[in-house]
């Protein structure tokens, strides 16, 4: 069985992706040059990358979760959420400030740099979480929506996993360093 985190980045991917490690999944995470083959069409690659894992998450994979379904029928799909778009698109910009233009950011939300295209990001993300709620509607025992901001965390995850919850505190990967961007966004506003 393999697991796909399917929430965009910054909707506590990393976390998602620290937690399956934990469990000893061979895991991949964002890779450029993977979201480069699938901006290219080049899907039969990355469905052979894939097969060399037990699970991943962010790019290129949730864009691509009903191809990964059709070809992974005993898969599992995650779809990691924030409380809010706007909770969202904030840690997006905080992130794109601290990065800098990509080209992975054009790719897979149409523009470098989020900052000025607020409600085409917002619709995208509210789009996407809509997009993957109803390709699952009739498969409820394949989709598990959580968000790591709700305390939803080993209580939630373990058992969609089939895992024992372990004696060990929810890994919450990039809370300090959004504490470390949102104070460098703060220090570049007030220049």
């Amino acid at each position: 069985m393999k697991i796909f985190g399917i929430g965009l980045n910054k909707t506590g991917t990393k976390t998602l992706g620290t937690c399956l490690q934990y469990f000893g999944y061979r895991h991949i995470s964002y890779d450029f040059d993977n979201l480069k083959k699938f901006s290219q069409g080049d899907l039969n690659f990355l469905i052979e990358q894939i097969k060399q894992f037990d699970s991943c998450e962010d790019w290129p994979w949730p864009l691509m979760f009903e191809i990964l379904d059709e070809n992974f029928p005993d898969g599992k799909f995650i779809l990691t959420k924030r409380k809010t778009p706007e909770i969202w698109f904030d840690s997006l910009c905080q992130h794109a400030y601290c990065t800098g233009p990509k080209e992975a950011r054009q790719i897979a939300y149409g523009y470098e740099m989020p900052h000025q295209h607020r409600q085409h990001h917002i619709d995208l993300y509210n789009a996407h979480n809509q997009k993957v709620v109803d390709y699952f509607k009739d498969k409820p025992d394949k989709l598990l929506v959580a968000c790591w901001e709700n305390g939803e965390g080993w209580q939630q995850l373990c058992p969609f996993l089939e895992k024992q919850v372990p004696d060990i505190p929810f890994p919450h990967v990039n809370e300090a360093s959004a504490m470390f961007m949102a104070a460098k966004v703060e220090a570049l506003d007030s220049k």
